[in-house]
């Protein structure tokens, strides 16, 4: 009887800890992107070009691994080519970000409109007054 105890404790010894042997797989590749957007938030040295090629990295490395970039990571780039003055391109980064955060869509919207009104500006000559 006490042998059967032990074997059994043994077994289920060995199932506990063959369950907690292997860690479940990260669902985002994180990499340096969080320690970025605090460096960026900071104002440190990096420029936003810096950054953006930083970031840039981090996306290939996710490709090669197969993983999802995390949320905010797609708008955290498009904020940046915003300052590059890369609209076009940030504006496809927000709609990237939408489709594949859909909680993301009302801040999205909210940036995708604040566009708006520089790139009617850009377009639109000037009124000269007399």
């Amino acid at each position: 009887m006490k042998c059967r105890l032990l074997a059994a404790a043994g077994v289920a010894l060995a199932a506990t800890l063959a369950g907690c042997a292997t860690a479940p797989p990260q669902l985002y590749h994180w990499g340096d992107y969080q320690r970025q957007v605090y460096q960026s938030l900071n104002a440190d040295d990096t420029g936003p070009q810096e950054q953006l090629q930083q970031l840039e990295q981090q996306a290939e490395k996710a490709r090669a691994k197969g993983s999802a970039l995390p949320p905010g990571f797609r708008a955290h780039v498009g904020l940046l080519m915003l300052r590059l003055g890369r609209d076009a391109d940030a504006a496809a980064q927000f709609e990237a970000e939408k489709q594949t955060f859909p909680e993301s869509t009302a801040y999205m919207n909210f940036l995708l409109r604040r566009m708006q009104p520089a790139k009617a500006a850009q377009a639109a000559p000037a009124e000269v007054t007399r």
